[in-house]
């Protein structure tokens, strides 16, 4: 299969780095796809053989994925009779990857479909679009977000770039889900100015610090940054950058 040339995604190396593993990530990504109407191919018979589908339903709570039916009723019965299936899409112009381990017949709102079992994992070749920097971890920098219950609070943030922020230890704080957005946030940048801007939850997780203690992370993509603030953000990440240099030399 891997030699097949629409699937030679599967053959880069070192997939570890986009290969996604959390379960409510890859729910997210799959709405997003079934949401967006993205074309899905469907590769079977090693390769060879290939239709094209599209998302109709995701449902985390029976496990099941549903896939439209292709054009061609012969290639469908030898899409159903396969044990393995490679589904290409795409979210957000990002190619996605993940297999499915054989599809069942089923009927969805009166018509037939393909019934398979949502991924364990999922690849979407991702690569960084920005410069991504790690913030003082004294005294670090803070995104100020309104709380759904009212108020609002802060939380340090880890790392910043053009396209957004990650911000961490907020467990005490908050609960995100992935697609989670905010409105109006604050994040003041020392000696620079004042960024205000939307958010939206792109991932999230536990990771262990050196001193063993677990804390949460998200990842945050800013929504519509005018280009005034892209600037500032900009030079505050030049003005570290060089600021940590000078520290080394």
């Amino acid at each position: 299969m891997e030699n097949h040339p629409a699937l030679k995604t599967e053959a880069v190396a070192d997939n570890s780095n986009y290969m996604i593993h959390s379960r409510m990530e890859i729910l997210y990504i799959l709405r997003a796809i079934e949401h967006k109407n993205e074309l899905v191919t469907a590769y079977f018979n090693q390769g060879n053989d290939f239709i094209l589908t599209s998302i109709i339903g995701v449902d985390a709570d029976s496990g099941a994925l549903l896939l439209d039916f292709g054009a061609n009723d012969v290639l469908n019965q030898r899409a159903l009779a396969s044990d393995k299936i490679v589904l290409t899409t795409s979210q957000d112009r990002v190619k996605v990857q993940f297999v499915a381990d054989g599809l069942k017949q089923v009927e969805h709102h009166g018509r037939p479909a393909f019934r398979a079992g949502i991924p364990n994992e999922l690849l979407k070749l991702q690569r960084r679009e920005y410069y991504r920097l790690a913030t003082p971890l004294i005294n670090p920098i803070k995104c100020a977000m309104a709380k759904a219950g009212g108020g609002r609070m802060e939380a340090a943030i880890a790392d910043i770039s053009l396209g957004g922020i990650a911000i961490a230890n907020y467990q005490n704080l908050i609960v995100f889900e992935i697609g989670d957005k905010f409105a109006a946030c604050r994040i003041v940048l020392p000696e620079t100015g004042t960024v205000t801007t939307g958010i939206e939850i792109r991932n999230e997780h536990e990771v262990a610090m050196k001193n063993g203690v677990k804390i949460r992370r998200a990842g945050c993509m800013f929504i519509d940054l005018p280009s005034g603030q892209q600037a500032m953000i900009q030079r505050y990440i030049i003005k570290l950058d060089r600021e940590r240099r000078a520290m080394l030399s």
